[in-house]
């Protein structure tokens, strides 16, 4: 299988092609979509946080959930981190250019669907193009 399309390297300066497995923008593609990275890049959008703050401002987000997605997203170079040496240390994240760069569509698609609910309601809004669908 070594010679199928899957395996094909992507030159430097070449658009990446995600539905290749060595692409390296597939990696960065599921950090961002993964359950809880798109709401990290969404609560940085506006500030940069400590870590307990964005804790706070994801609910239901785990402490272990909240340290991993970071650690992928400042290894994707979406997010930075500062930590400052004080006893404990204070732990700050914010977002890189990238990051706000990539941040500012998912921005505009959470804003489309919550004006879409708050203008329709939930039960509206998910079901409004089904009674025009032909059967």
């Amino acid at each position: 299988m070594a010679g199928s399309a899957q395996f094909r390297r992507t030159e430097p300066g070449d658009r990446y092609d995600v539905f290749h497995t060595d692409c390296p923008a597939r990696d960065v593609v599921d950090h961002v979509t993964s359950r809880w990275g798109i709401w990290v890049l969404i609560s940085l959008r506006s500030n940069d946080l400590r870590f307990y703050e964005l804790r706070e401002s994801i609910r239901g987000i785990s402490e272990k959930m909240l340290a991993q997605t970071l650690r992928a997203l400042v290894e994707d170079g979406l997010v930075w981190r500062k930590v400052e040496p004080t006893t404990p240390p204070q732990v700050t994240y914010g977002l890189t250019e990238f990051g706000r760069d990539i941040g500012e569509p998912l921005t505009d698609l959470f804003d489309r669907i919550t004006r879409r609910l708050s203008a329709e309601g939930p039960a509206e809004a998910l079901f409004a193009g089904r009674a025009a669908r032909p059967a």
